[in-house]
């Protein structure tokens, strides 16, 4: 099993190379990208049944140099959950954006250059999330950042170029302050290697804990669009095609909280800031969903709601038990699902109405129903309405802050309970003004809604396009993996308990070293 670990990564690096050698042969690409992400999901699949049924991770030390001075490459159940969640992501994206690029040819997604880049992302997301010291994890963010930038500025118009520099500028600075912290740390504990930082954090003393421990922090909040550091988001994301939209969406983000996750777990157990994280958390609850409500457009009311349901995540991370922990990471696995999908769902409702703005598209319940139902399941998950996935990660995380019962705690969940019923609103409020509004309830409708009138939009009026059965297909097949997820809610949540518990649990080198042996006999 020990020799699947390293494949995680090298299979999307080699396609990524095959693909751009085969850059004028569309269906080659097409081919090499499918197989090279199935065969990922398939191995990260095998790979979670192992750890999880063994309960002990794998560690693998790139190029025979014994831990701690190689490369080490971990995986354990959170590592393998999060890679077959992301595969499966990344592959239902490809295949929507495969019919995209089949219907519209190579404007908005140019293929030679979109199949490389897209596999070189998935590469950088894989590595994050195996990589076991915190210099291979600032290069999985710098790989994510070259992909990104490459495929957030396809079809080089005015909008995107702008977003995109925006977007490289603000990374740049958060792989700076990476930078500087992985000096610091070395500089301080002669060691990069996240299991003997863990060990030797101790002697250090509290005040050089806590630069440290900032200093990362604000380095992964800028990645996860943590409040106020999340203002570049919503003007980058919905300005990009609609694939690169919905994976940036769904995934990127999702690597700065995996790495908050894995720093509050594992490296400062014995120097928290917890009560930062809470307050943090709460703002960014709030300003999310205060900024979804007053948009017009549905990829920028989405983009917010995304900052807003990263606060739920920091708010667990932030409660620090093993109940919460288990909370956060399933939080997490829907929304990567859910989000995903919805942006899926609205640019199915771009090429049917030529627009996303909620003032322009009417009558799609009527136009297309097979939409507006893609659009619906997963808005009202979103929005955490029972039984769906959204209200048992909300309940859970709301659960595990009871359980402490501190008075902050209170504050938290009665502003958590708050900020989730308003994200359902702006998803209603949406689907009632473009799916079943008519053309004859005009005058009263914008009335009500004027409002929103000087709101900001992120695309213009495009004409209408033919929807190809692949993309409508992917999107379906998304939706069907949001309602898995509240099928089968029970053994998702208890691996996920299962991580919460075994994060909390100081490793040491000499059993990160032993989880090496016995991976190799």
């Amino acid at each position: 099993m020990i020799a699947l670990v390293p494949l995680l990564v090298t299979l999307p690096l080699l396609g990524a190379a095959i693909a751009l050698i085969a850059g004028k042969h569309r269906r080659v690409q097409v081919g090499v990208s499918v197989v090279t992400l199935t065969v990922v999901c398939a191995i990260a699949a095998v790979l979670l049944v192992v750890v999880d049924i063994g309960g002990n991770p794998l560690a693998v030390s790139v190029g025979g140099w014994p831990i701690p001075f190689g490369i080490v490459l971990y995986v354990d159940r959170l590592s393998a959950l999060l890679i077959v969640v992301s595969s499966i992501v990344l592959l239902a994206v490809l295949l929507f954006s495969v019919g995209q690029g089949a219907a519209d040819g190579d404007d908005d997604t140019p293929v030679s250059i979109f199949h490389p880049s897209y596999l070189i992302l998935a590469a950088g997301i894989f590595n994050a999330f195996i990589a076991g010291d915190l210099f291979n994890l600032y290069v999985s963010f710098e790989i994510l950042l070259v992909a990104s930038y490459v495929l957030i500025t396809l079809g080089s118009t005015e909008s995107r170029i702008r977003t995109g520099v925006v977007y490289i500028v603000v990374s740049l600075v958060s792989s700076i302050l990476f930078l500087s912290a992985i000096a610091m740390i070395y500089g301080a504990l002669g060691t990069v290697n996240m299991v003997q930082i863990a060990e030797r954090m101790g002697e250090l003393p509290q005040e050089t804990q806590t630069v440290l421990h900032l200093l990362l922090l604000l380095a992964f909040a800028i990645k996860a669009a943590v409040f106020p550091l999340s203002f570049w988001l919503p003007d980058s994301y919905p300005t990009a095609p609609a694939p690169v939209t919905a994976v940036f969406a769904g995934l990127l983000t999702k690597v700065g909280v995996y790495a908050m996750i894995r720093t509050e777990s594992q490296l400062f157990l014995d120097n928290d800031l917890n009560l930062l994280l809470l307050i943090a958390a709460l703002a960014t609850m709030i300003v999310g969903i205060l900024g979804a409500l007053a948009q017009a457009e549905l990829k920028r009311i989405l983009s917010f709601t995304l900052v807003s349901h990263i606060g739920y995540m920091v708010f667990g991370l932030a409660i620090a038990t093993p109940l919460s922990i288990g909370a956060t990471i399933y939080y997490m696995v829907h929304h990567i699902v859910v989000q995903t999908t919805l942006f899926l769902a609205v640019g199915l409702v771009e090429r049917q109405a030529g627009s996303t703005s909620i003032l322009r598209v009417k009558g799609l319940m009527r136009g297309a129903p097979l939409i507006a139902a893609l659009y619906f399941i997963p808005a009202i998950n979103l929005g955490g309405l029972p039984p769906f996935s959204g209200f048992i990660g909300k309940f859970a995380l709301f659960d595990a802050a009871a359980e402490v019962g501190t008075p902050i705690m209170m504050v938290m969940m009665v502003g958590g309970i708050v900020t989730s019923l308003l994200p359902l609103y702006a998803l209603m409020r949406a689907w009632n003004l473009s799916f079943w509004r008519e053309e004859d309830d005009s005058a009263e409708t914008e009335a009500r809604i004027s409002y929103l009138d000087a709101a900001p939009e992120a695309s213009v009026q495009t004409e209408r396009r033919v929807i190809p059965r692949i993309m409508t297909a992917s999107t379906t097949g998304m939706v069907a993996i949001t309602v898995a997820l509240t099928v089968f809610a029970g053994p998702i949540y208890d691996v996920c308990t299962r991580i919460g518990s075994a994060l909390l649990e100081p490793m040491t080198l000499v059993q990160l070293e032993q989880d090496e042996q016995e991976s190799e006999s």
